[in-house]
């Protein structure tokens, strides 16, 4: 996954190209800088055998806050609630699963922040948890993206109306300047990329 591209978006257009935006959209965009992460963490892990406390501490930071903080966010608190409004199911349907994968996630990125100082020290069993926790996570929200991406979006894409998508961008767009920090939407997309540039080399 790591010849695409992050993808810098705000919530009125496609940056790059001025085509108007869907929630999905935006959305998806997201889920490319987050995968650069994943990709970025997994190489790093895998290439040095002692665990970079100052990156792995980056990315648990990039995940716990824009992954979880503001693109979940999006998803929990704008987007599920009208989808569920509209028919699709929380209780043994798409949504519940999601939010169920969103506090797996959490679980993990806990795990590994536990262990990280130990782990970065070079003490054996904190090593092979958080590389496990770390491990787990990226497939767990690989899984999970794919699922979002080609299932429950087109489902949304399906039910959302144009007034619905306008007053989905809005509510995303005041996500990203929650308790009003105005850059911190695009201090975590260079963060991103300055993982992905150390991780790669380039």
């Amino acid at each position: 996954m790591t010849g695409h591209e992050t993808t810098t978006t705000c919530c009125s257009c496609r940056c790059g190209s001025g085509a108007p935006a869907s929630a999905t959209r935006i959305l998806m965009d997201e889920h490319r800088v987050i995968e650069r992460v994943l990709d970025a963490l997994e190489e790093k892990l895998r290439r040095e055998p002692r665990v970079c406390r100052r990156f792995v501490a980056d990315a648990i930071d990039f995940f716990r806050n824009f992954a979880d903080g503001c693109h979940h966010h999006k998803e929990e608190d704008e987007l599920f609630p009208v989808l569920e409004s509209a028919g699709i199911p929380r209780v043994g349907g798409p949504i519940g699963c999601m939010l169920h994968e969103h506090d797996e996630g959490r679980r993990l990125i806990r795990r590994m922040e536990e262990h990280l100082d130990a782990a970065s020290q070079g003490e054996p069993r904190a090593d092979a948890v958080l590389r496990s926790a770390a491990a787990d996570y990226a497939h767990m929200l690989r899984f999970h993206i794919q699922k979002e991406d080609t299932i429950l979006f087109r489902m949304a894409d399906q039910v959302l109306g144009e007034e619905e998508q306008r007053l989905m961008l809005e509510a995303f767009d005041r996500a990203e300047h929650h308790n009003g920090d105005a850059g911190k939407h695009e201090r975590y997309l260079k963060l991103a990329e300055k993982l992905h540039q150390e991780a790669f080399g380039g």
